[in-house]
Protein backbone atom coordinates (compact mmCIF):
# COMPACT_ATOMS: atom_id res chain seq x y z
CA UNK A 1 0.00 0.00 0.00
CA UNK A 2 1.06 3.67 -0.87
CA UNK A 3 1.01 6.65 1.50
CA UNK A 4 -1.16 7.73 -0.99
CA UNK A 5 -3.97 4.83 -1.31
CA UNK A 6 -3.54 5.06 3.10
CA UNK A 7 -4.26 8.68 3.10
CA UNK A 8 -7.35 7.71 0.61
CA UNK A 9 -8.81 5.05 3.16
CA UNK A 10 -8.29 7.02 6.09
CA UNK A 11 -10.08 9.77 4.89
CA UNK A 12 -12.93 8.63 2.42
CA UNK A 13 -13.29 4.77 4.17
CA UNK A 14 -13.65 5.80 7.74
CA UNK A 15 -15.89 8.41 9.64
CA UNK A 16 -13.81 11.47 10.06
CA UNK A 17 -15.51 14.43 12.49
CA UNK A 18 -13.36 17.39 10.93
CA UNK A 19 -14.54 16.31 7.84
CA UNK A 20 -18.59 15.42 8.71
CA UNK A 21 -19.11 16.39 11.96
CA UNK A 22 -21.77 14.87 14.61
CA UNK A 23 -22.29 11.69 11.83
CA UNK A 24 -18.75 10.43 12.86
CA UNK A 25 -18.33 10.98 16.45
CA UNK A 26 -17.77 7.89 18.71
CA UNK A 27 -19.64 8.31 21.92
CA UNK A 28 -18.03 6.00 24.05
CA UNK A 29 -13.69 4.67 24.46
CA UNK A 30 -14.77 1.51 23.85
CA UNK A 31 -13.01 1.47 20.07
CA UNK A 32 -9.30 2.52 21.20
CA UNK A 33 -9.53 0.31 23.90
CA UNK A 34 -10.18 -2.55 21.73
CA UNK A 35 -7.71 -1.21 19.16
CA UNK A 36 -4.92 0.01 21.91
CA UNK A 37 -5.08 -3.90 23.14
CA UNK A 38 -5.05 -5.42 20.25
CA UNK A 39 -1.85 -3.45 19.25
CA UNK A 40 -0.26 -4.46 22.39
CA UNK A 41 -1.15 -1.30 24.84
CA UNK A 42 1.04 1.27 23.27
CA UNK A 43 -0.19 3.96 25.61
CA UNK A 44 1.13 2.28 28.54
CA UNK A 45 5.08 2.28 26.89
CA UNK A 46 5.80 6.24 26.95
CA UNK A 47 5.60 8.78 29.92
CA UNK A 48 2.83 11.73 28.57
CA UNK A 49 1.37 14.65 29.43
CA UNK A 50 -2.08 15.21 28.33
CA UNK A 51 -3.77 18.52 27.35
CA UNK A 52 -7.15 19.53 26.68
CA UNK A 53 -8.93 23.18 26.85
CA UNK A 54 -11.38 24.98 24.70
CA UNK A 55 -8.31 27.43 23.28
CA UNK A 56 -4.60 27.56 23.21
CA UNK A 57 -4.47 23.79 23.96
CA UNK A 58 -2.19 23.75 20.27
CA UNK A 59 0.39 26.73 21.24
CA UNK A 60 0.59 25.15 24.93
CA UNK A 61 1.37 21.55 23.10
CA UNK A 62 3.92 22.69 21.43
CA UNK A 63 5.58 25.06 23.80
CA UNK A 64 6.27 22.26 26.25
CA UNK A 65 7.30 20.14 23.95
CA UNK A 66 9.72 22.63 22.84
CA UNK A 67 11.02 23.20 25.89
CA UNK A 68 11.47 19.34 26.56
CA UNK A 69 13.49 19.30 23.18
CA UNK A 70 15.74 21.54 24.04
CA UNK A 71 16.93 19.45 27.50
CA UNK A 72 18.02 16.57 24.70
CA UNK A 73 14.54 14.69 25.44
CA UNK A 74 13.11 12.52 22.44
CA UNK A 75 9.56 14.28 22.23
CA UNK A 76 6.49 13.07 20.88
CA UNK A 77 3.84 15.65 20.10
CA UNK A 78 0.50 14.69 19.21
CA UNK A 79 -2.13 17.87 18.03
CA UNK A 80 -5.24 18.10 15.91
CA UNK A 81 -6.64 18.74 13.22
CA UNK A 82 -4.11 19.05 10.90
CA UNK A 83 -3.91 22.33 8.09
CA UNK A 84 -1.97 20.88 4.84
CA UNK A 85 -0.09 17.36 5.57
CA UNK A 86 -1.65 14.65 7.32
CA UNK A 87 1.74 13.58 9.54
CA UNK A 88 1.64 17.26 11.17
CA UNK A 89 -0.72 15.08 13.78
CA UNK A 90 2.18 13.03 14.77
CA UNK A 91 5.33 14.29 15.07
CA UNK A 92 8.39 13.29 16.96
CA UNK A 93 11.32 15.46 18.19
CA UNK A 94 9.52 18.62 15.34
CA UNK A 95 9.80 15.39 12.54
CA UNK A 96 6.81 14.40 10.42
CA UNK A 97 5.90 10.91 11.34
CA UNK A 98 7.81 9.11 7.85
CA UNK A 99 5.04 8.31 5.11
CA UNK A 100 5.75 4.89 5.27
CA UNK A 101 5.07 4.93 9.09
CA UNK A 102 1.12 5.55 8.03
CA UNK A 103 0.76 3.22 4.74
CA UNK A 104 2.63 -0.07 6.55
CA UNK A 105 -0.18 0.68 9.83
CA UNK A 106 -2.88 0.49 7.85
CA UNK A 107 -1.93 -1.92 5.47
CA UNK A 108 -0.86 -4.24 8.61
CA UNK A 109 -4.07 -3.32 10.78
CA UNK A 110 -7.21 -3.18 7.85
CA UNK A 111 -8.31 -6.38 9.04
CA UNK A 112 -8.72 -5.03 12.53
CA UNK A 113 -10.33 -1.83 11.75
CA UNK A 114 -13.02 -3.79 9.52
CA UNK A 115 -13.55 -5.87 12.51
CA UNK A 116 -13.21 -2.66 14.98
CA UNK A 117 -14.72 -0.25 12.91
CA UNK A 118 -13.20 2.64 14.04
CA UNK A 119 -13.36 6.38 13.56
CA UNK A 120 -10.70 8.38 11.57
CA UNK A 121 -9.96 10.11 15.20
CA UNK A 122 -9.49 6.57 16.60
CA UNK A 123 -6.89 4.90 14.27
CA UNK A 124 -5.09 8.25 14.26
CA UNK A 125 -4.30 8.44 17.75
CA UNK A 126 -3.50 4.40 17.91
CA UNK A 127 -0.93 5.05 14.95
CA UNK A 128 0.34 8.08 17.04
CA UNK A 129 0.48 5.70 20.34
CA UNK A 130 1.96 3.17 18.59
CA UNK A 131 5.06 4.95 16.62
CA UNK A 132 5.75 6.97 20.33
CA UNK A 133 6.29 3.47 21.98
CA UNK A 134 7.85 2.34 19.02
CA UNK A 135 9.99 5.40 18.97
CA UNK A 136 10.63 5.08 22.65
CA UNK A 137 10.30 8.38 23.30
CA UNK A 138 11.52 9.83 26.51
CA UNK A 139 8.32 11.54 26.83
CA UNK A 140 4.91 12.23 24.62
CA UNK A 141 2.62 15.95 24.50
CA UNK A 142 -0.73 14.65 23.65
CA UNK A 143 -3.32 17.38 22.91
CA UNK A 144 -6.84 16.21 23.19
CA UNK A 145 -9.32 16.34 20.29
CA UNK A 146 -12.90 17.37 21.29
CA UNK A 147 -13.49 17.60 25.49
CA UNK A 148 -11.65 14.77 27.54
CA UNK A 149 -13.93 12.44 29.03
CA UNK A 150 -14.44 10.71 26.28
CA UNK A 151 -11.73 12.07 23.66
CA UNK A 152 -9.80 8.85 22.26
CA UNK A 153 -6.47 10.14 23.98
CA UNK A 154 -7.98 9.57 26.91
CA UNK A 155 -6.92 5.85 27.64
CA UNK A 156 -3.44 7.25 28.87
CA UNK A 157 -2.42 7.81 32.26
CA UNK A 158 -0.43 10.97 32.24
CA UNK A 159 2.37 12.34 34.45
CA UNK A 160 0.81 15.51 34.47
CA UNK A 161 -2.94 16.78 32.82
CA UNK A 162 -3.61 20.07 31.90
CA UNK A 163 -6.26 21.80 30.87
CA UNK A 164 -6.36 25.45 29.58
CA UNK A 165 -9.42 27.33 29.60
CA UNK A 166 -13.06 26.79 29.24
CA UNK A 167 -15.55 28.39 26.67
CA UNK A 168 -18.47 27.88 24.45
CA UNK A 169 -17.65 25.15 21.45
CA UNK A 170 -18.70 22.21 20.52
CA UNK A 171 -21.65 22.50 22.79
CA UNK A 172 -23.94 19.48 21.01
CA UNK A 173 -21.48 17.26 22.08
CA UNK A 174 -19.85 18.93 25.60
CA UNK A 175 -23.38 20.66 27.30
CA UNK A 176 -24.21 24.30 26.74
CA UNK A 177 -22.95 25.24 30.39
CA UNK A 178 -19.34 26.63 31.01
CA UNK A 179 -19.81 24.20 34.58
CA UNK A 180 -20.48 21.39 32.28
CA UNK A 181 -18.50 22.15 29.33
CA UNK A 182 -15.80 21.98 32.06
CA UNK A 183 -17.12 18.57 33.50
CA UNK A 184 -16.33 17.12 30.23
CA UNK A 185 -12.60 18.52 30.24
CA UNK A 186 -12.09 17.30 33.92
CA UNK A 187 -12.78 14.06 32.54
CA UNK A 188 -8.99 14.09 31.85
CA UNK A 189 -7.96 14.10 35.53
CA UNK A 190 -6.54 11.02 36.70
CA UNK A 191 -6.01 9.61 40.16
CA UNK A 192 -2.93 10.78 41.75
CA UNK A 193 -1.80 12.54 38.70
CA UNK A 194 -1.40 16.15 39.04
CA UNK A 195 -2.90 18.48 36.98
CA UNK A 196 -2.64 22.14 36.35
CA UNK A 197 -5.26 24.91 35.31
CA UNK A 198 -4.16 27.63 32.64
CA UNK A 199 -6.81 30.23 34.01
CA UNK A 200 -9.81 30.58 37.08
CA UNK A 201 -12.65 31.32 36.06
CA UNK A 202 -15.33 31.67 38.58
CA UNK A 203 -17.87 29.41 36.66
CA UNK A 204 -15.46 26.57 36.40
CA UNK A 205 -13.39 26.43 39.26
CA UNK A 206 -15.36 24.63 41.77
CA UNK A 207 -15.46 22.00 39.06
CA UNK A 208 -12.19 21.54 38.94
CA UNK A 209 -11.10 21.98 42.47
CA UNK A 210 -13.64 19.64 43.47
CA UNK A 211 -12.69 16.31 40.57
CA UNK A 212 -9.18 17.27 41.75
CA UNK A 213 -10.16 16.55 45.04
CA UNK A 214 -12.32 13.32 44.19
CA UNK A 215 -9.19 11.94 42.14
CA UNK A 216 -6.22 12.97 45.01
CA UNK A 217 -5.07 14.46 41.70
CA UNK A 218 -3.20 17.46 43.03
CA UNK A 219 -3.94 20.89 41.48
CA UNK A 220 -2.41 24.04 40.42
CA UNK A 221 -3.73 27.35 38.76
CA UNK A 222 -1.05 28.51 36.37
CA UNK A 223 -1.91 32.48 36.99
CA UNK A 224 -1.24 31.80 40.87
CA UNK A 225 2.28 31.18 40.32
CA UNK A 226 3.56 32.06 36.87
CA UNK A 227 2.68 35.59 35.87
CA UNK A 228 4.20 35.82 31.77
CA UNK A 229 3.99 40.27 30.07
CA UNK A 230 4.15 41.22 26.84
CA UNK A 231 6.95 44.06 26.12
CA UNK A 232 7.01 44.22 22.43
CA UNK A 233 5.92 42.71 19.10
CA UNK A 234 6.84 42.95 15.42
CA UNK A 235 4.21 40.88 14.57
CA UNK A 236 6.76 37.83 13.93
CA UNK A 237 8.49 37.82 17.17
CA UNK A 238 7.29 39.05 20.56
CA UNK A 239 9.59 40.16 24.00
CA UNK A 240 7.69 38.93 27.09
CA UNK A 241 9.20 39.09 30.92
CA UNK A 242 8.72 36.16 32.98
CA UNK A 243 7.97 36.03 36.95
CA UNK A 244 7.96 32.82 39.34
CA UNK A 245 5.89 33.96 42.37
CA UNK A 246 6.60 37.25 41.68
CA UNK A 247 10.38 36.76 41.20
CA UNK A 248 11.68 37.71 37.52
CA UNK A 249 13.29 34.57 36.47
CA UNK A 250 13.84 36.18 32.89
CA UNK A 251 14.07 39.89 32.00
CA UNK A 252 13.37 39.49 28.00
CA UNK A 253 12.31 36.34 26.28
CA UNK A 254 12.28 36.55 22.64
CA UNK A 255 9.79 34.17 21.32
CA UNK A 256 8.49 33.37 17.70
CA UNK A 257 4.94 34.26 19.32
CA UNK A 258 2.63 37.10 18.14
CA UNK A 259 0.34 38.39 20.86
CA UNK A 260 -0.75 39.25 24.44
CA UNK A 261 -2.75 36.53 24.81
CA UNK A 262 -0.23 34.13 24.66
CA UNK A 263 0.79 35.26 27.71
CA UNK A 264 -1.81 32.62 28.86
CA UNK A 265 -0.61 29.58 27.34
CA UNK A 266 3.35 30.57 28.48
CA UNK A 267 2.10 30.63 32.10
CA UNK A 268 0.26 27.03 31.60
CA UNK A 269 3.33 25.91 29.72
CA UNK A 270 5.42 27.10 32.48
CA UNK A 271 3.09 25.59 35.13
CA UNK A 272 2.36 22.24 33.27
CA UNK A 273 6.56 21.86 32.95
CA UNK A 274 7.56 22.97 36.58
CA UNK A 275 4.71 20.29 37.68
CA UNK A 276 6.68 17.56 35.57
CA UNK A 277 9.90 18.41 37.30
CA UNK A 278 8.14 17.67 40.33
CA UNK A 279 7.34 14.15 39.66
CA UNK A 280 9.43 11.34 39.17
CA UNK A 281 10.08 12.21 35.44
CA UNK A 282 14.12 13.21 35.17
CA UNK A 283 13.41 16.60 33.93
CA UNK A 284 14.82 19.86 35.56
CA UNK A 285 13.23 23.59 34.12
CA UNK A 286 15.92 25.82 33.46
CA UNK A 287 14.12 28.86 32.56
CA UNK A 288 17.08 30.24 30.68
CA UNK A 289 16.87 27.45 28.14
CA UNK A 290 13.26 28.78 26.89
CA UNK A 291 15.38 31.43 24.70
CA UNK A 292 16.38 28.27 22.51
CA UNK A 293 13.44 26.48 22.91
CA UNK A 294 10.71 29.15 22.18
CA UNK A 295 12.80 31.41 20.08
CA UNK A 296 12.73 29.25 17.04
CA UNK A 297 9.02 27.69 18.32
CA UNK A 298 8.17 27.09 14.49
CA UNK A 299 11.03 25.55 13.34
CA UNK A 300 11.68 23.78 16.17
CA UNK A 301 8.67 21.69 16.44
CA UNK A 302 6.32 22.89 13.08
CA UNK A 303 4.23 25.33 14.69
CA UNK A 304 2.15 27.10 12.46
CA UNK A 305 -1.50 28.43 11.61
CA UNK A 306 -1.93 30.87 14.51
CA UNK A 307 -1.32 34.44 14.31
CA UNK A 308 0.89 33.61 10.82
CA UNK A 309 2.28 36.80 9.20
CA UNK A 310 1.75 36.16 5.58
CA UNK A 311 2.44 39.77 4.12
CA UNK A 312 3.18 43.36 4.72
CA UNK A 313 2.13 45.25 2.45
CA UNK A 314 -0.72 45.08 2.52
CA UNK A 315 -0.35 43.67 6.37
CA UNK A 316 -2.06 39.99 6.15
CA UNK A 317 -2.19 37.69 9.04
CA UNK A 318 -3.93 34.35 9.30
CA UNK A 319 -5.15 33.10 12.70
CA UNK A 320 -6.91 29.56 14.07
CA UNK A 321 -9.17 31.30 16.45
CA UNK A 322 -13.01 29.72 15.45
CA UNK A 323 -14.83 29.99 18.37
CA UNK A 324 -16.17 32.97 20.69
CA UNK A 325 -13.77 33.37 22.93
CA UNK A 326 -10.93 32.82 20.53
CA UNK A 327 -12.21 35.28 18.04
CA UNK A 328 -13.21 37.97 20.72
CA UNK A 329 -9.57 37.78 22.02
CA UNK A 330 -8.09 37.70 17.97
CA UNK A 331 -10.34 41.10 17.28
CA UNK A 332 -8.61 42.61 20.47
CA UNK A 333 -5.23 41.97 19.15
CA UNK A 334 -6.11 42.68 15.63
CA UNK A 335 -7.53 45.98 16.79
CA UNK A 336 -3.67 46.96 18.54
CA UNK A 337 -2.02 45.96 15.49
CA UNK A 338 -4.13 47.26 12.58
CA UNK A 339 -3.41 50.02 10.01
CA UNK A 340 -5.81 51.40 7.39
CA UNK A 341 -9.18 50.11 6.43
CA UNK A 342 -9.54 46.27 7.92
CA UNK A 343 -10.42 43.54 5.46
CA UNK A 344 -11.62 40.51 7.22
CA UNK A 345 -11.70 36.82 5.26
CA UNK A 346 -14.00 34.64 6.49
CA UNK A 347 -15.49 31.36 6.67
CA UNK A 348 -16.71 28.71 9.62
CA UNK A 349 -17.91 24.91 9.92
CA UNK A 350 -21.64 24.73 10.01
CA UNK A 351 -21.47 23.55 14.15
CA UNK A 352 -20.30 27.16 15.19
CA UNK A 353 -22.29 29.22 17.01
CA UNK A 354 -22.19 32.86 14.58
CA UNK A 355 -25.13 34.62 16.88
CA UNK A 356 -22.41 34.66 19.58
CA UNK A 357 -19.57 35.60 16.92
CA UNK A 358 -20.39 38.08 14.86
CA UNK A 359 -21.59 40.82 17.87
CA UNK A 360 -17.65 40.46 18.57
CA UNK A 361 -16.61 41.62 15.14
CA UNK A 362 -15.45 44.93 13.82
CA UNK A 363 -18.73 47.05 12.29
CA UNK A 364 -16.16 49.29 10.27
CA UNK A 365 -14.23 46.41 8.12
CA UNK A 366 -14.90 45.15 4.52
CA UNK A 367 -15.90 41.58 4.68
CA UNK A 368 -15.33 38.77 2.31
CA UNK A 369 -16.80 35.23 2.93
CA UNK A 370 -16.36 31.72 1.30
CA UNK A 371 -17.05 28.00 2.68
CA UNK A 372 -14.54 25.99 3.76
CA UNK A 373 -13.08 23.10 0.75
CA UNK A 374 -14.50 20.30 2.95
CA UNK A 375 -17.79 18.82 3.92
CA UNK A 376 -18.52 20.57 6.79
CA UNK A 377 -18.17 23.77 6.04
CA UNK A 378 -21.05 26.54 6.39
CA UNK A 379 -22.60 27.45 3.00
CA UNK A 380 -21.43 30.92 2.00
CA UNK A 381 -25.27 32.26 1.49
CA UNK A 382 -25.44 31.27 5.17
CA UNK A 383 -22.82 32.47 6.17
CA UNK A 384 -23.99 35.87 4.53
CA UNK A 385 -26.98 35.43 6.59
CA UNK A 386 -26.00 35.26 9.73
CA UNK A 387 -23.35 37.95 9.36
CA UNK A 388 -26.95 40.37 7.97
CA UNK A 389 -28.29 39.44 11.53
CA UNK A 390 -25.87 40.87 12.99
CA UNK A 391 -25.83 44.08 10.93
CA UNK A 392 -23.04 43.37 9.02
CA UNK A 393 -22.78 43.10 5.24
CA UNK A 394 -20.04 41.07 3.17
CA UNK A 395 -19.81 40.17 -0.76
CA UNK A 396 -19.76 35.94 -0.68
CA UNK A 397 -16.64 33.95 -3.14
CA UNK A 398 -16.63 30.47 -4.32
CA UNK A 399 -13.58 29.61 -2.39
CA UNK A 400 -11.42 30.85 0.40
CA UNK A 401 -8.08 31.42 -2.04
CA UNK A 402 -10.72 34.22 -4.65
CA UNK A 403 -11.84 35.87 -1.16
CA UNK A 404 -8.39 36.37 -0.34
CA UNK A 405 -7.47 37.61 -3.58
CA UNK A 406 -10.24 40.13 -3.96
CA UNK A 407 -9.20 41.52 -0.39
CA UNK A 408 -5.72 41.80 -1.52
CA UNK A 409 -7.08 43.71 -4.71
CA UNK A 410 -8.92 46.13 -2.85
CA UNK A 411 -6.86 46.78 0.19
CA UNK A 412 -4.24 49.32 -0.12
CA UNK A 413 -0.42 48.67 1.03
CA UNK A 414 -1.04 50.49 4.20
CA UNK A 415 -4.29 48.49 4.63
CA UNK A 416 -4.59 45.14 7.17
CA UNK A 417 -6.19 42.08 6.08
CA UNK A 418 -7.43 39.21 8.33
CA UNK A 419 -8.25 35.86 7.18
CA UNK A 420 -9.43 33.06 10.02
CA UNK A 421 -12.99 31.32 11.37
CA UNK A 422 -11.66 28.19 10.93
CA UNK A 423 -9.01 26.03 11.03
CA UNK A 424 -9.98 24.61 7.38
CA UNK A 425 -9.68 28.65 6.26
CA UNK A 426 -6.22 28.71 7.07
CA UNK A 427 -5.18 25.84 6.00
CA UNK A 428 -5.97 27.23 2.29
CA UNK A 429 -3.93 30.06 2.48
CA UNK A 430 -1.00 29.24 4.43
Amino acid sequence: MTYTEALDYLYTQLPMYQRQGAAAMKKDLTNIRRLCAALGHPERRFPSIHLAGTNGKGTTAHLIAAALQVEGLRVGLYTSPHYKDFRERIKLDGGLLPKRRVSRFVEQHRALFAEIQPSFFEITVALAFQYFAEAAVDIAVIETGLGGRLDSTNVLDPLVSVITNISFDHQQFLGDTLPAIAGEKAGIIKPGRPVVIGEHQSETDPVFVRTAAESAAPLTFAQDDWAVTLLDTDLARSTYAVRYRGRLVLERLSVELFGNFQAKNMQTALAALRTLEDTRFDFVLRPQRLHAAWGNLRTRVGYQGRWQLLGRDPLVLTDSAHNAAGLRLAMQQLAAVRRGRLHLVLGFVNDKDLDRVFPLLPTDAAYYFARPDIPRGLATEDLIAAAARAGIVGRGYRSVRRALAAARRKAAAADTIYVGGSTFVVAEVI
